[in-house]
């Protein structure tokens, strides 16, 4: 039980919920609360998909070209670190933003808005460094429950951004960024104590 809250909280705030959240509302502002929540239920399959193929394939991408697990986690933690810091500054933590009214519940919402190039690492150290089968259940389960809590969030967006405001948004943001700068200065301290032991 302890290990599913603590990849539930922990893969909660590396899907940057606020700043998908922001995102969201920005690219749907002409849309009807009809559209959107059908776009919230096809972003939340779309990255339901995509997570899960990095966590399952995580070990044996390592495998085919020959990373450490502990080199990556420093990699991963340092990509975590810059995408923590632009929140913290309000910037977009490296996801880019599309005018493209079209067809955007894939790109840019579900990728890489939501899951970005710090959230693909820590998936695929999370696939790769758990070994029982009972933690990666454990552990899938909690990726899944995080992914329906953003998605439940997306649903909800438009009634979200009445009761916070943009500026309530704002400060959610900067503080997941506060939240993931620590995460990843865990990830890169394990790493870096793997590779030096």
């Amino acid at each position: 039980m302890q290990l599913f809250i603590s990849q539930y909280l922990k893969l909660f705030f590396v899907l940057t919920p606020f700043f998908v959240i922001s995102m969201f509302l920005a690219l749907t502002g002409d849309f009807t609360e009809s559209k959107r929540r059908r776009l919230a239920f096809r972003v939340t399959l779309a990255v339901i998909v995509i997570s899960f193929t990095l966590y399952i394939l995580g070990k044996y991408i390592f495998q085919v070209f020959g990373i450490t697990l502990d080199a990556f986690k420093v990699g991963a933690g340092a990509l975590l670190f810059l995408s923590a810091a632009a929140l913290v500054q309000g910037g977009t933590g490296g996801k880019e933003e599309r005018d493209n009214k079209g067809d955007i519940a894939v790109v840019p919402l579900a990728l890489p808005v939501t899951v970005g190039p710090a959230t693909t690492g820590v998936l695929l150290v999370m696939g790769a460094e758990l070994n029982t089968l009972a933690e990666k259940l454990t552990a899938g389960g909690a990726l899944l429950c995080a992914i329906l809590t953003v998605g439940l969030l997306l649903y909800a967006a438009g009634r979200i951004e009445r009761w916070l405001g943009q500026t309530g948004l704002s400060i959610l943001s900067k503080l997941t960024g506060l939240i993931l700068a620590s995460i990843a200065a865990q990830l890169m301290l394990t790493g870096i104590k793997g590779l030096l032991g």
